[in-house]
């Protein structure tokens, strides 16, 4: 099939490089030339996880083509993919000027039939504002619209595109229905067709609800604190019930990112249009803000003072196997101990060079490995688990801090394993040895 993406960020690149790695013709449309200009020469803005590889092969195979002009996509593509931002408010809704804009600038190029697929996290009845912009701006298009979210997960993308738990669209047409399944009939994967509107809820219902479990396991883990119990031991058990499962059960430093916290403030504004405030959600963001707080207490009560303290940090990005600093609570956390006056040597796999370009990144010391950071340290943080960060010499890391003390923001490594190597050992929710 003949398929267009507008927007060629994180989620249109990764799903038009995947499209065309499944045979279809994609066309990725974007209104910033230097980056048309960047992808034409194979180089890839941003890192993930076996995406560089996927565009070059398709570009090399003519199922890849990028350009800057949305009339010749238009023209190209069966079925339109919008995947344009869609950043927040001030008051947490979603600010949709670039779905608004895109709706636009296609409806004039828009000469035969059509599906128009928002792929962009999108507010519940976007859909309907797309089509209605649509039909304004072009009184006689044929065209259905159709949401289809997207669960991408940054580190793992092209896998989840390519090897989907799930295939999610809604429509209101059968014609467009039939030409969604015929997109990705190449995806071996369930497929649930609901009406738009129902699609448009399930994404952001579906990350509110990981970022619930996230917060109710870390609210758990201060109870665990106070108790002496073991969160990881209480996380499995309640993790092998098969109604709740495992996943986001993890005990940290709290969610962040370009989806969950965005999501959840959408959610919450969603609900309170429609009159119907969702007010757990707004206990999940506090938890997660409190958490946080918290660890960042327990290391100013260990320092006393943190003013002129060296302290190392690992990791830079939300999660590991990205380069992505959104919303990140490792970032969050250098900021606040920076203002605190801590002299902070970072260092992560992937994320420095976005980091030193943020007004924060002047204010960081950047190491060019998690040794170099540790070297004459008052105190190590863990950040963000990223796995090269269980595998280094303890021991060497130990002889060459100011003082052992290590702060594991995300319960990375071992406790019995670092008391041995002579660590004051810090994490979440497990209980303190003597």
């Amino acid at each position: 099939m003949k398929l267009t993406i507008i927007g060629s960020g994180y989620v249109g690149l990764t799903t038009g490089a995947c499209f065309a790695e499944v045979g279809h013709e994609v066309m990725c449309v974007d209104n910033d030339a230097s980056k048309i200009e960047t992808l034409r020469r194979g180089e890839i803005p941003i890192y993930e996880p076996g995406l560089a590889d996927l565009v070059t092969q398709n570009v090399a195979a003519d199922r890849l083509s990028f350009t800057t002009s949305t009339a010749e996509g238009v023209a190209h593509g069966d079925v339109v993919f919008i995947a344009v931002p869609t950043p927040p408010n001030p008051d947490g809704s979603v600010d949709l000027r670039f779905i608004e804009k895109v709706a636009r600038e296609i409806a004039p190029h828009i000469d035969s039939y059509k599906v128009i697929v928002d792929k962009s996290t999108v507010p519940v009845k976007t859909g309907e504002k797309v089509a209605e912009t649509i039909q304004r701006y072009a009184p006689d298009a044929k065209f259905d619209v159709v949401s289809n979210p997207e669960f991408l997960r940054e580190g793992s993308a092209v896998h989840d595109l390519m090897k989907p738990d799930r295939i999610v669209f809604g429509s209101n047409s059968d014609r467009a229905s039939a030409l969604m399944k015929k997109v990705y009939e190449p995806f071996v994967a369930p497929l649930l067709v609901t009406d738009i509107n129902s699609a448009e809820l399930i994404k952001h219902a579906a990350n509110s609800f990981l970022a619930l479990k996230i917060s109710y396991i870390n609210a758990i883990s201060e109870i665990c604190e106070a108790s002496g119990a073991d969160i990881e031991r209480v996380a499995e058990g309640i993790g092998m019930d098969s109604r709740i499962g495992q996943a986001f059960l993890n005990a940290g430093l709290g969610y962040g990112g370009s989806c969950f916290p965005k999501d959840i403030a959408a959610f919450i504004a969603i609900s309170e249009q429609l009159g119907t405030p969702f007010t757990l959600l707004k206990e999940v963001q506090k938890i997660n803000a409190h958490q946080l707080d918290r660890f960042i207490d327990r290391i100013r009560k260990s320092l006393w003072v943190l003013e002129e303290k060296k302290i190392a940090v690992w990791g830079l990005t939300f999660k590991p196997h990205t380069d992505d600093l959104r919303s990140s609570v490792a970032m969050e956390l250098v900021e606040k101990l920076v203002v605190e006056g801590a002299v902070v040597t970072a260092y992560d796999p992937k994320g420095m060079d976005r980091a030193a370009a943020l007004p924060i990144g002047s204010r960081i010391r950047f190491a060019n490995s998690p040794e170099e950071a540790a070297v004459g340290a008052d105190a190590l943080v863990i950040a963000t688990e990223w796995p090269e960060f269980e595998h280094v010499n303890f021991p060497r890391i130990r002889e060459s801090m100011l003082s052992p003390i290590l702060f594991d923001g995300r319960n990375l490594l071992d406790p019995t394993t670092m008391r041995k190597f002579g660590f004051d050992y810090h994490c979440i929710g497990r209980p303190k040895m003597d």
